[in-house]
């Protein structure tokens, strides 16, 4: 039996740690006992930071991972696509062209430009904004707030413009820097706000909806490449049959994650209660 491993950041719960068991078992299933797949919840349990994965599955310590899109951006531009705050597609429109001719041209570019193979695109969530001071339904609503962002310069020009001071923090530093108040605000799907315990400190959360995240589910390429024919087909069914499960999964926590939210006293301040056409105008590319 071939044995690989994956890992990702996140705990139990959630809908990225789910997606895993589902490759893991659906591997199991599939491979007649010929490969099987071990998985890490979180690395950080570990003491490693969250982004330290795509370290270990480019230098082989890990096969695979999931990590968001975004991280992957600098490096593969094409992925630029889903960094533009403000300007989201929907779920089916989006994961759609993903299944199609999109997702196999950027799936490429990935492969050219890093040690990655693209299995899968999974729903990293629709993007809202949580702080501790006061509700945003404005642009000027955000003036002086330091927003924990991703490592991502698209975002944080964006938010700059917003008037928020953006600040890259680990996914594995964000609850403390949130309840030491290192930051005022951060921005999430709700999931990732539940699973961070965020709504301990942030009694505001505002559904901007700007970002719907894709986390790209990955292998190391090397490692792919080396499995015989049969376990290369049984992991590309595999990844499929998570990217389903994950999906569905991901697309109905929101309702679940607003309850939580709601339950712990947490004032949530709905689209129709927001500005978005101020907030589209205000991250628009400027002439030069």
């Amino acid at each position: 039996m071939i044995t690989l491993h994956f890992a990702g950041y996140q705990p139990p719960r959630s809908v990225h740690t789910r997606g895993l068991y589902t490759l893991r078992d659906s591997v199991a299933r599939r491979s007649d006992g010929k490969l099987a797949i071990t998985v890490t919840d979180s690395i950080v349990g570990l003491g490693r930071k969250a982004g330290d994965l795509l370290t270990m599955v480019e230098h082989g310590e890990l096969d695979g991972c999931y990590f968001a899109s975004s991280y992957l951006a600098g490096r593969v531009p094409a992925l630029g696509v889903f960094d533009q705050p403000f300007q989201a597609g929907s779920r089916e429109a989006t994961f759609s062209a993903l299944d199609a001719a999109t997702g196999a041209s950027l799936a490429a570019e990935v492969a050219a430009a890093t040690a990655y193979r693209v299995l899968g695109f999974w729903d990293n969530g629709i993007r809202h904004i949580s702080n501790a001071v006061r509700p945003i339904r404005l642009p000027t609503d955000c003036a002086g707030l330091r927003l924990r962002t991703l490592d991502n310069t698209q975002h944080q020009d964006a938010f700059r413009r917003l008037g928020f001071r953006p600040m890259f923090i680990d996914v594995a530093d964000l609850a403390r820097a949130v309840a030491d108040g290192t930051v005022d605000a951060q921005e999430n799907p709700l999931t990732n706000m539940v699973n961070f315990g965020i709504q301990a400190h942030h009694k505001h959360v505002s559904l901007t909806g700007h970002l719907l995240g894709i986390a790209l589910l990955l292998v190391n390429r090397a490692c792919f490449a080396a499995l015989p024919a049969e376990l290369r087909g049984v992991l590309d069914a595999a990844a499929r049959d998570s990217e389903a499960t994950q999906r569905a999964q991901a697309a109905a926590e929101d309702a679940d994650c607003l309850k939580l939210l709601a339950d712990a006293g947490v004032a949530v301040i709905e689209p129709d209660a927001i500005d978005l056409p101020a907030f589209r105008a205000a991250v628009a590319d400027r002439p030069a």
